[in-house]
């Protein structure tokens, strides 16, 4: 399990680091994915050994590219309990935000440094797209069996934004929600994500 979710978190820093170069499809999802996906997986390959060895560089490029493009306001709310939310002043919504982003961008960013040779097939819509979507892939390994990972997104203004994916039937909203229903108000939310990055940090 811990194998299958390193490579989709790989997966999913790939597709938002590409966000930029598939811009002219935006108004398409499912191509938009697929073409960034494609760039980003012979990007990775080509740089490789730096992704390895220079953790800070693979930070920054996430936080200059991926950020842009994913909605970082609707996944910091969908994580925590309507209530705590509610009670939350707009400066601790917005360190929450901040440390739960950070976090996000230190996990995926060091899953990129595991990529060998998986790549990822793209299904079409089913339906109409409207203002939502989930746009279904499997990544395909040589070392195991594929891997079933699903993006939803959302449309804003003219712009698709990620905001979950779900491996193998698992959101990754509901798993963080998991994690920190029991962390108690929005300080203590706060608290742990603070000793969660500096652990990720080491």
């Amino acid at each position: 399990m811990k194998k299958i979710i390193t490579v989709s978190l790989m997966i999913l820093g790939l597709m938002l680091g590409g966000m930029k170069i598939a811009a002219a499809n935006n108004s398409d999802p499912v191509s938009m994915v697929q073409s960034l996906a494609n760039e980003m997986i012979a990007s990775l390959k080509a740089h490789k050994a730096s992704l390895k060895t220079n953790r800070s560089l693979v930070y920054s490029l996430a936080y200059s590219i991926v950020i842009p493009h994913a909605d970082l306001d609707e996944m910091s709310q969908r994580v925590v309990s309507p209530q705590v939310w509610k009670n939350a002043t707009p400066s601790q919504r917005e360190e929450f935000k901040k440390l739960y982003t950070n976090l996000l961008v230190k996990t995926y960013s060091s899953a990129l440094a595991d990529y060998t040779d998986q790549t990822i097939r793209f299904f079409p819509v089913r339906g109409s797209a409207g203002n939502s979507v989930t746009v279904n892939s499997k990544i395909v390994r040589s070392d195991g069996p594929s891997i079933d990972v699903s993006y939803r997104l959302h449309l804003k203004g003219s712009q698709w934004l990620l905001y979950d994916m779900s491996v193998e039937g698992v959101s990754m909203l509901s798993s963080w929600k998991d994690q920190l229903s029991s962390k108690g108000s929005m300080e203590q939310l706060i608290q742990y994500l603070k000793q969660r990055n500096v652990q990720r940090a080491r």
